[in-house]
């Protein structure tokens, strides 16, 4: 009995026997082999670019959602009462005649900070044990708080910035 591993290559053998290397054979192997050699670059340029425009259609996609998005938010605002809303969340604004009160979350004003920033100096202020226990009426202007607030912002520098400057 033969073994299998002897017999396919027989059986190769046999096949490549009958087949002939001639002109006509190795032309049209040249031809197939430059056929690949020149499209095959063509063919990842086709493929690269089919890739770019699925990725832009999916941009093109997001930025049509982030429009709408953005159309609605625009009606929004549009809203006297949505304008009021938003003063009083994000500004704390408060009609004439009502009452504000700001409730600050102990845990979130970090008492270790020294570094000369407004949230250095609230926790100063929460570290103190006087509570207060009548309602005050403030006596300055929030458009000029405001104000001082932002040139503050722009013209200060916090404590540590100032050391680190003095220091060069």
């Amino acid at each position: 009995m033969k073994s299998p591993r002897k017999a396919a290559p027989v059986q190769v053998a046999a096949a490549l026997r009958g087949f002939r290397f001639n002109a006509y054979t190795l032309t049209v192997l040249a031809v197939m082999i430059f056929g690949v050699v020149t499209l095959a670059p063509r063919v990842q340029t086709w493929f690269v670019q089919r890739q770019q425009i699925a990725e832009a259609q999916a941009s093109l996609e997001q930025a049509k959602k982030d429009v709408i998005s953005m159309q609605e938010e625009r009606k929004r605002w549009e809203d006297p009462v949505y304008i009021r809303a938003q003063a009083r969340n994000r500004l704390y604004y408060v009609m004439p005649g009502e009452v504000s009160y700001l409730v600050m979350d102990a845990a979130g004003v970090d008492t270790s900070d020294k570094s000369g920033t407004v949230g250095a100096m609230l926790a100063d202020r929460a570290n103190t044990s006087e509570i207060s226990t009548t309602i005050r009426e403030t006596k300055n202007n929030w458009v000029d708080s405001l104000m001082e607030s932002v040139i503050r912002a722009g013209v200060e520098q916090p404590a540590d910035a100032q050391k680190v400057s003095a220091a060069k």
